[in-house]
């Protein structure tokens, strides 16, 4: 099938081609002609550039009408169709015979190669030699702005001046002026075989209809002009018999079908249709108007500047059982957004769906780097992560950016489908390129993205990631392939000797501008970031060594909220003139995970907590730890300060760092780390680590081995190996602690939420039914639950049948603080035990 289409974008490897009818088509590099094609094939041959061959850019423009015909149609794992097209004038004119060739036929031609006195053409008919001599090509050439020369593989809407020797030499023209002046009459002998499109031609209208109209032309040809490509001007004014002037706009040689064009800009052969203000673009439009509704096409809208636009009928509703033809009768007004454009229609491309109008991003465009973006894993390959983050947007996550660790093995983190949430790396619209990371530290970073040479300011600091380690220093990345040197003497506070066996490609680190030289793009950077204060982190205001001296590891202080964070606690520390700030995190509240979540909730700004102690000033600031049983061992010198004081058997109390698939590593103050491998977890047989540890919970570790080369601590965290002796008294010792921060919560609750406190496990409730759930549990209200979930289970229902409304008794089981919910029984041989 041979189709008019104009050219939408240019890439190195391929032209996109938007065609009649909000269609859409792909010309490959390979499809331009023939004589391009040789010479890619050369350069590949030879493995260098070649002067003669230009990239597709430099030859094409956006905004060109081009002559195509249909190679395949493609349907991706998705489902979506792509038409694949060739601009080959071989194919395109496949139709046409040398005896066929007539003065003033107009057709598709690329330049071969150019000669002294023009240019050698193909157009595709075997046997024929056609010339452009310069003299008809120097307008045409000063009009397009593409260099002093036509380029080979130039595709040229060619006008036949000339035809010698029974069409064996051919004399064209592609002055502007001449190739818009003509018109397709009777006399060129023009047969269905190899009628083109693009050609203009008189027509009569036979016959008008509500969807468009038949003409006749040439004589004995008849071709249809559809709804979208009447002239907007006069769509109401058509009647049988009218002469107008049209544009062929498809050819179906096989299907004998022929349709055409009475838009003004296709009506002088080698106009170009009118292109969308780029602003425009994704806009949405609180009230677009409905002009008509096709019901097997979709509806045409006019927009609120007076243009139309059209919706096809998968994008008029959220599914095709949800679509309602009444919402969209003649003045009808719906909320829309612009997604396309087709230049082919002069038509905005919009979209009803409710999907489409919330997408955060709809074009590359949209995107920008440092932008953190929701996506669908789609793929997983050596190189890396395809992800869909919307419609016609993918990008790669690099192998490197999997995680802020190398991954040997993805696909047991990742699989196809997973929701992943990334960081803009780099975005390049025209290429249609994305790069993206999962890196957590740096897609969580709340530090300025470091995108352009220019924004280097000397005293930034920022997160980076290592690309490479030497012995002269490391290579940083930032965004946008910014990249700078950390020398050797700004690796750390201690001489390095081996950077690269401290630092890892693709590490993520905090990093500080030195010095830049945007127009060298050179950047001097540094892991030895100031300690001055900046206006969020209050905490870096004290040097470390004053810090150090003031608070040993183990000295025990009182502190006052200052600021509750997500992660934890900024706190300043009583009876110090210097006004330190410290962080507790979260998990360092108690030994006791619920409970540690249950105090963050609980307190607020201003209350002071006492008996803290100081565990740290690793990194930027003091870390603070309320875990009784850690602070306990500190206090009875059950530590070890060094790795070189570690011996096999010692029992150490430390908490739980990270839980792997492989075991669980373990801190103790001091600093001191150690593994628990998978075997030596638990007693129980362990499937999953996940089933018997969590992050921040208190641990007592036994010393199973240590590797001094390697400075490992091998650890048993079986309860039958780590006891001291005396399992009960332990026991006791924990349970006793853990009841006595419940009170504290308890008295924390009452000043907040005196209805939570009030409620304790055994107490009696009058509750009233006010739900039944379909798997059997039971909903509850009541005065005194009020603001409260109040569940039973079906079992805790017993066997009583209960409808919503009834007033039941009632026993507290359980009172989740942190949800606000209760959960209680009606079961009898509870309620009858006395109180």
């Amino acid at each position: 099938m041979l189709l008019l289409g104009c050219i939408k974008e240019v890439s190195d490897y391929e032209l996109a081609i938007s065609l009649p009818n909000g269609l859409s088509g792909f010309v490959p590099v390979t499809q331009i002609s023939d004589a391009y094609s040789k010479l890619l094939t050369k350069q590949v041959a030879q493995g260098e550039l070649l002067e003669e061959l230009h990239s597709l850019p430099d030859v094409y423009s956006p905004g060109t009408l081009v002559r195509c015909i249909v190679t395949s149609i493609e349907k991706s794992a998705d489902g979506r169709r792509s038409v694949k097209l060739s601009i080959d004038p071989k194919k395109v004119n496949k139709g046409l015979s040398s005896t066929a060739l007539a003065a003033g036929m107009l057709l598709s031609g690329s330049v071969l190669s150019v000669e002294d006195h023009g240019y050698l053409i193909d157009i595709g008919v075997t046997g024929t030699h056609a010339f452009l001599p310069h003299q008809k090509a120097k307008n045409y050439i000063k009009a397009v702005k593409k260099g002093p020369d036509l380029k080979i593989g130039q595709n040229l809407n060619c006008l036949i001046v000339e035809v010698k020797n029974e069409g064996r030499v051919v004399s064209l023209s592609i002055d502007r002026s001449e190739v818009a002046a003509s018109i397709a009459t009777e006399r060129q002998n023009w047969a269905l075989s190899n009628l083109l499109p693009g050609l203009v031609v008189k027509a009569r209208v036979q016959k008008v209809a509500p969807l468009g109209m038949k003409l006749t032309f040439l004589s004995y040809f008849t071709g249809i002009v559809d709804f979208m490509h009447m002239d907007p001007e006069k769509s109401m004014s058509y009647s049988p018999d009218q002469v107008v002037k049209a544009c062929v706009l498809s050819v179906h040689p096989t299907a004998r079908a022929v349709r055409l064009t009475l838009r003004p800009p296709f009506l002088h052969c080698g106009g170009a249709p009118r292109q969308l203000p780029g602003q425009r673009m994704g806009a949405v439009l609180e009230e677009a108007t409905v002009k008509a509704f096709y019901k097997q096409f979709g509806a045409v809208f006019e927009l609120d500047d007076g243009t139309l636009a059209f919706a096809r009928l998968k994008h008029l509703s959220k599914t095709r059982k949800s679509f309602k033809p009444g919402a969209f009768k003649e003045g009808c007004k719906h909320k829309c957004r612009i997604i396309d454009y087709s230049l082919m229609d002069e038509m905005c491309v919009v979209s009803l769906k409710h999907q489409v109008i919330e997408a955060q991003f709809l074009q590359y465009q949209d995107i920008h780097t440092g932008d953190v973006v929701q996506g669908k894993v789609l793929s997983l390959k050596p190189i890396g992560m395809q992800v869909k983050v919307a419609d016609g947007i993918r990008g790669l996550v690099p192998s490197l950016h999997l995680s802020d660790v190398i991954l040997k093995q993805p696909e047991k983190k990742y699989n196809i489908g997973d929701e992943v949430k990334c960081r803009v790396l780099e975005c390049n619209p025209g290429g249609k390129k994305l790069i993206l990371t999962l890196k957590k530290s740096l897609v969580q970073s709340k530090l300025p993205v470091l995108s352009s040479y220019e924004d280097a300011k000397p005293g930034l600091i920022t997160h980076g990631f290592v690309v490479c380690a030497r012995e002269f220093g490391c290579i940083v990345k930032f965004y946008n392939d910014v990249k700078g040197l950390v020398p050797k003497n700004e690796l750390g506070s201690e001489p390095i000797s081996c950077p690269d066996k401290v630092f890892y490609e693709g590490q993520v680190l905090k990093v500080m501008v030195l010095k830049c030289e945007p127009q060298q793009e050179r950047l001097l950077l540094s892991f030895r970031l100031s300690s001055k204060p900046g206006p969020e982190d209050k905490w870096k205001c004290t040097p470390k060594e004053k810090q150090e001296v003031k608070y040993p590891i183990g000295e025990i202080v009182d502190v006052k909220i200052l600021k509750k964070k997500d992660n934890g606690l900024e706190v300043s520390i009583l009876e110090d003139e210097d006004n330190v700030v410290a962080w507790i995190p979260t998990l360092h509240l108690s030994d006791f995970v619920a409970i540690s979540k249950l105090l963050w909730h609980c307190l607020q700004e201003g209350d002071v907590l006492p008996r803290v102690m100081y565990l740290s000033d690793k990194g930027e600031h003091i870390i603070l730890s309320r875990k009784s049983a850690v602070i306990s061992a500190v206090q009875e010198e059950q530590v070890v300060r060094s790795f070189s004081e570690i011996q096999p058997g010692m029992l150490l109390t430390g908490y739980v760092r990270n839980v792997m698939p492989f075991g669980v590593f373990v801190e103790f103050p001091f600093g001191v780390t150690g593994l628990a491998p998978k075997v030596s977890m638990s007693d129980k047989f362990v499937t999953d680590t996940k089933d018997h540890f969590v992050v921040g919970q208190t641990v007592i570790a036994k010393v199973m081995s240590i590797d001094e080369e390697k400075q490992r601590v091998l650890l048993n965290l079986k309860v039958s190996e780590c006891s001291s002796g005396d399992s009960a008294a332990e026991s006791f010792a924990l349970l006793n602690q853990y009841f006595k921060e419940l009170k504290e919560i308890r008295d924390l609750l009452r000043r907040g939420e005196p209805s939570v406190c009030a409620l304790v496990p055994g107490k009696r409730l009058h509750l009233v039914v006010q739900d039944v759930r379909e798997d059997g549990s039971a909903l509850f209200s009541g005065s005194s639950v009020t603001g409260l979930t109040v569940t039973a289970t079906r079992y805790h229902l017993g066997d009583k049948n209960i409808a919503p409304g009834e007033k039941r008794k009632a026993l507290v089981l359980h009172v989740d603080a942190l949800t606000s919910e209760v959960y209680v029984s009606l079961r009898e041989e509870l309620l009858k035990q006395r109180p």
